[in-house]
């Protein structure tokens, strides 16, 4: 059953209020890195292949694997002390960041960074799900991911600034401290609320075999891959790229990256899920359609905001194709919420992201990194902007695959 008339449902803007400022604190400590790249590179003496490392596979290993077992426990027990806990775990690892002395340490505290958020999302999908009714769930679902440009901005502007004034080490400690402090404050105004009985409640086995009888959770996930390793590619190469071919110093490139996230970010997330839940209203195929066209839509726009030649014509340029590339949470994830009964979401919404952040985020900024190291003895600083521009291909794979998924949606669509 759905939970909209009862317990933490009488103040669903509360509930949604808190998941997005965790949310927000899960990108602003997984992306952080990006914003520092350049200072923890000459700092710990790295190449721009482990950079990648760091900001992909690093995270990812452990984050993808640890997210099923994760979203069961929180299926079985408590959704809202499950993410209270994996705050506190994150934002711990987040602080000691600032501590590492090489590559190597960098690398295990960012997976144990990896390990906390892996407990974050499944279980706020299935909350959000829990508490809104389906003909608000994309719109919820898309305020929820307003995380993502927020605390990649906050990310971006206040590390940049913080170790501007200071180090780069400081930046980490300050976000980590952040988050644990705010960890106790969730748990105080949130609760999961009423849902299925134990006994019913979604394990791995039968989770997984409905999920994988169903073409559109394939078509959704490996769509949602193909755009990850754009989106993440991109997104923490950005500032490295704004600092090698724009000529912008750490400050400005904080404020221009977050002045970006906030504009085009914000509005490309509200308008995906205002736009899939009218569109829904008359079909399902919406919330797969919508990605489709906005991914395809924003590649040759920010093909020419990459070639631009000053930063001013670069961030114009940026602004629409990332509203674009953008626009995708609200739908994509309604559509995978409602490819299972309520009781099995937490746990499906950790198989969709096992494979689209096992993919997208494992190998976007690795792949990335290592496509501008092999073309740097030809194109020097240059190398960097040309792997980025290599990637967004995966976006028009992207929407190849949302618009198969478009024509299954329907007959695997469960209606509650």
């Amino acid at each position: 059953m759905t939970a909209v008339a009862g317990g933490g449902a009488r103040r669903p803007r509360v509930v949604l209020a808190m998941l997005l400022l965790v949310y927000s604190f899960n990108f602003l400590d997984r992306q952080i890195l990006s914003i520092l790249a350049m200072p923890v590179k000459a700092d710990l003496g790295l190449s721009d292949s482990q950079l990648g490392l760091l900001g992909g596979l690093a995270f990812a290993t452990l984050y993808c694997t640890m997210a099923i077992p994760i979203a069961m426990l929180a299926d079985r027990t408590s959704r809202s002390w499950v993410i209270t806990i994996s705050l506190a775990v994150w934002s711990g690892f987040t602080a000691l960041c600032g501590t590492a002395q090489g590559f190597a340490q960098m690398f295990l505290f960012r997976v144990g960074v990896g390990v906390g958020e892996a407990g974050g999302v499944a279980p706020s999908y299935a909350l959000i799900a829990d508490t809104f009714p389906p003909g608000k769930r994309a719109r919820a679902l898309a305020i929820y991911g307003l995380g993502i440009p927020i605390g990649s901005a906050v990310g971006v502007l206040l590390g940049g600034a913080i170790a501007a004034a200071i180090e780069w080490r400081t930046a980490f400690m300050v976000m980590g401290v952040a988050g644990l402090l705010t960890a106790p404050v969730f748990r105080l105004l949130v609760r999961d609320p009423p849902r299925a009985a134990p006994a019913e409640r979604g394990t791995m086995r039968p989770v997984f075999g409905m999920l994988a009888r169903k073409p559109a959770f394939w078509l959704l996930s490996l769509g949602g891959a193909a755009g990850s390793t754009a989106g993440y590619g991109i997104a923490f190469w950005l500032p490295s790229l704004m600092m090698r071919s724009f000529g912008l110093d750490l400050a400005e490139t904080g404020r221009f990256v977050g002045a970006l996230l906030l504009t085009g970010g914000v509005a490309g997330i509200l308008l995906g899920g205002m736009i899939a839940d009218r569109w829904g209203r008359r079909t399902r195929r919406a919330y797969a359609l919508v990605p489709a066209i906005a991914y395809v839509a924003g590649v040759p726009l920010m093909a020419a905001a990459m070639l631009s030649g000053s930063w001013q014509a670069a961030l114009a340029l940026f602004v629409v194709p990332q509203a674009l590339v953008y626009a995708w949470p609200g739908p994509l994830l309604t559509a995978v919420q409602q490819l299972v009964p309520s009781a099995m979401r937490s746990t499906a919404s950790a198989c969709f992201l096992l494979i689209n952040n096992l993919i997208g985020l494992g190998l976007g900024s690795w792949l990335v990194g290592a496509l501008s190291k092999a073309l740097t003895p030809q194109l020097g600083d240059e190398a960097l902007r040309y792997a980025m521009l290599g990637t967004l291909v995966f976006y028009l794979i992207a929407g190849v695959l949302m618009a198969a998924a478009a024509r299954v949606l329907p007959q695997d669509w469960v209606e509650e």
